[in-house]
């Protein structure tokens, strides 16, 4: 991939996803699906913060922390491949993959469908991801949330102006990374 492709960072708009998951994903951390670590689940192990990651997770691709929101941002040539090449070594350490190498392909297919998903999409969507198990295997479904209908306000609680005119009302502003 030479060109600027889209791809989704992590995002948080308050604390929950800190109680949610066991290791949540940093804010601003490239994600993908990362739906392959449900492959070999049922539902014995859909318990508590799993059962969330496995429900409504997106995969960090720098802590491999789970998120509940993405935001779509472009992504340059260099960064991809620095995404890709953690990503296999991520499939070595956990998964056993024999070589950096040999997981390289798996790694550049995993990107490349979240580029797929994000390139329709303009910067600053948010998408969200549900998954289910079914008797084929687990099942994906995304929502997307349009950039101008995702103001933050829907998603943080305002603070009223005070008497000195000085309100604490946070507006969507620096979250665009």
């Amino acid at each position: 991939m030479t060109q600027p492709v889209k791809l989704a960072r992590a995002i948080h708009f308050d604390e929950s996803d800190m109680n949610v998951f066991h290791s949540p994903a940093r804010t601003g951390e490239w994600c993908i699906s990362g739906g392959f670590e449900f492959s070999n689940w049922t539902e014995g192990d859909l318990v508590g913060k799993s059962r969330q990651a496995f429900a409504n997770g997106w995969l960090g691709i720098e802590t491999f922390g789970r998120v509940t929101f993405v935001a779509v941002t472009r992504a340059e040539p260099a960064e991809v491949e620095a995404l890709t090449a953690r990503l296999a070594q991520h499939f070595v350490d956990l998964y056993g993959a024999p070589s950096v190498e040999a997981a390289m392909p798996v790694a550049r297919e995993e990107i490349a469908q979240m580029a797929d998903l994000c390139e329709e999409h303009e910067p600053n969507t948010l998408i969200t991801v549900a998954r289910e198990l079914t008797e084929a295997g687990v099942r994906e479904s995304f929502r997307t949330i349009e950039a101008q209908a995702a103001d933050i306000g829907q998603f943080a609680i305002h603070g009223s102006l005070d008497d000195d005119g000085h309100g604490h009302g946070g507006h969507g502003h620096g979250h665009g990374h």
